[in-house]
């Protein structure tokens, strides 16, 4: 904290994002920037999250999302539990993703905010904050219903901003070619369309506005952030204004320092590129595809960095590779040359922040619109995550790094991402909308 500024002198705001490691560490990355800035910084927390938001410096006020289990939870373990059972639906294209995946999931998450809207309202009127802030997909009826300025963060692909010039989200669909735009747009007014009219009623119920139509999640007033770097996004027909602003990268700098270990510094493999494979920490439950891909990587001369994930007792890594179940990805991605990714908004972000090419694998969610994005744009491979072969992935692993031209458009764009550090831009606009 900077000399001379004490806790709380600036305000006090509730951050509150989605129980999940890609939104948290996004709010994280301002919310430390906020409290060096003299801001009590407050994070709702789900219950399984308890202490991981104090170890880091901050106040916590826990809440459920659902009943109490039996047993003690990891953290975001509902997550993983259901990523793991709905796995078999990632292999169908996205359109029929929609009903078996993306409605059932959406369902899940309506679900926990009516659970625990009242309890919402508890923390909001014990913290009394000057601004609640919130990374999350579906509404929180108790945010808006309180009187309180809010900001919404999209911490996810810009397509679920809706345009009519925008591929639909979580469709994965070309940009130039809208063939098949219409159809899934129909699809997905379908299996929304129930969920919308009880959400939206208990939405006005609980003080909140009336959702708009086919959305589940409201426009704050005051303030929305989304974070996606202008040489990847989108050209709209209604151009995001007013209320938006665009932080184009967020990088935190709360990651503990990373070193390479020692074992792939030296010997026959020093000098090989550094490849870093992450699929998140629900994509990486899949056990049978890591496997796949670790046997890929295991004969290619490469040096391996491996984010093991909640499943790493079951993988054994090969010997021109190390990993670990989590790892201080915003510290490790300045020193790889090259990222496999699954397509989470913040590795995808991050990667084009600190320069990185990627190869992305989709599973789920917008992790489909991030591939097809970076493929169409230049930056990097979309796949075919369960179709494609080992060949295919080493050779675009391959062609990649030897591409001088993208190395010099992605060094210009991490020059001017790491510039304008978004951390910082929405610290400044956070405070605004509480001061």
């Amino acid at each position: 904290m900077a000399a001379g500024v004490e806790p709380g002198s600036a305000g006090t705001a509730i951050f509150f994002p989605e129980s999940a490691f890609g939104p948290t560490n996004n709010c994280v990355g301002i919310a430390d920037v906020m409290r060096r800035r003299g801001w009590r910084v407050v994070f709702i927390a789900e219950e399984s999250f308890e202490g991981a938001f104090v170890a880091k410096g901050f106040e916590e006020r826990l809440m459920r999302l659902g009943p109490a289990p039996e047993q003690e939870e990891d953290p975001g373990q509902f997550w993983k539990d259901y990523i793991r059972e709905t796995a078999p639906v990632f292999r169908k294209p996205t359109i029929e993703q929609l009903e078996g995946f993306i409605a059932p999931t959406f369902e899940a998450l309506l679900d926990g905010a009516r659970y625990v809207d009242e309890r919402l309202v508890e923390i909001i009127d014990e913290v009394r904050p000057d601004v609640i802030v919130e990374d999350n997909v579906v509404a929180f009826p108790a945010l808006p219903a309180s009187g309180v300025p809010w900001v919404r963060i999209v911490s996810c692909n810009p397509a679920e901003v809706k345009d009519p010039d925008v591929p639909p989200a979580f469709s994965g669909y070309p940009a130039a070619d809208r063939s098949g735009w219409d159809a899934f747009r129909e699809e997905y007014r379908r299996v929304i369309r129930p969920l919308h009219r009880s959400f939206d009623e208990f939405c006005r119920e609980r003080g909140a506005p009336p959702l708009p139509p086919f959305e589940l999640i409201h426009d704050s007033p005051d303030l929305n952030l989304w974070l996606y770097p202008e040489a990847v996004d989108y050209r709209r027909a209604e151009p995001l204004a007013g209320s938006w602003r665009n932080l184009e990268s967020c990088v935190r700098a709360t990651d503990e320092p990373w070193e390479l270990p020692e074992r792939l510094a030296g010997g026959e493999l020093a000098g090989r590129p550094l490849v870093y494979l992450s699929l998140g920490s629900l994509g990486s439950g899949d056990v049978g595809l890591m496997r796949n891909l670790i046997a890929a990587l295991a004969g290619a001369p490469y040096r391996v960095i491996v984010s093991m994930g909640p499943q790493h007792a079951e993988l054994e890594l090969a010997p021109n590779m190390a990993g670990a179940e989590f790892l201080p990805q915003a510290s490790l991605l300045p020193e790889v040359d090259l990222i496999v990714t699954h397509g989470g908004n913040n590795t995808i972000t991050e990667g084009l922040h600190f320069g990185k090419p990627m190869v992305v694998l989709p599973l789920f969610w917008d992790q489909y619109d991030n591939a097809q994005r970076i493929d169409e744009t230049g930056f990097g491979r979309r796949l075919d995550t369960y179709g494609h072969a080992p060949e295919e992935l080493t050779g675009a692993i391959d062609a990649l790094l030897g591409d001088e031209a993208l190395a010099g458009r992605l060094a210009d764009l991490s020059a001017h991402l790491r510039a304008t550090p978004g951390t910082e831009r929405a610290a400044g606009l956070i405070a605004a909308v509480g001061g």
